[in-house]
């Protein structure tokens, strides 16, 4: 009797465990550091280098498994944009927050703007240099963990106002 239970209770929890199994990290979700948190600044501190004078506007941030992926406006103290700002890819390497660049990415020929419009060429192109950003950056709410498609988040639907 105490084997027949055993055995139920194994056949019961094996397919719990397969099925937990299968859920990869990279398909974990992606944070968002909260205003003013030292994640946040060391990210962002990483964006302005030696111009500290610079603030933010934050449209979008996302942070994962030591990857960052931004989408800020550079401004002055009175709020005016400085530059037309866009998304960055950010990494968390030798304990500091280090700015990769894109420019090593290829554009996609479809859509000319590149990483300012982030098209799903861009993104797969993005992810050959950089093998180890996860893929949950890219995909919205709808699109299925597990799933092989790349479903972009529309960066400027998500906009916020953040003046870090």
């Amino acid at each position: 009797m105490k084997t027949r239970l055993a055995i139920l209770v194994l056949l019961t929890l094996l397919p719990c465990h397969f099925v937990c199994s299968q859920t990869k990290t990279s398909d974990a979700v992606a944070h968002t550091p909260a205003k003013g948190s030292p994640e946040r600044q060391a990210i962002l501190d990483a964006l302005r280098g030696d111009s500290r004078d610079v603030l933010y506007q934050v449209h979008y941030v996302k942070v994962h498994n030591g990857w960052c992926w931004i989408d800020t406006t550079p401004q002055d103290k009175q709020g005016h944009a400085t530059a037309e700002g866009g998304p960055n890819l950010v990494h968390f390497e030798g304990g500091t927050w280090k700015v990769m660049d894109l420019s090593t990415v290829a554009a996609d020929p479809k859509d000319p703007l590149g990483d300012m419009d982030a098209s799903p060429g861009y993104i797969k192109n993005l992810l050959k240099v950089f093998p180890n950003v996860p893929a949950i950056f890219f995909r919205s709410r709808r699109t299925s963990p597990g799933s092989n498609s790349v479903a972009l988040i529309n960066l400027q639907s998500s906009v916020f106002e953040d003046y870090s």
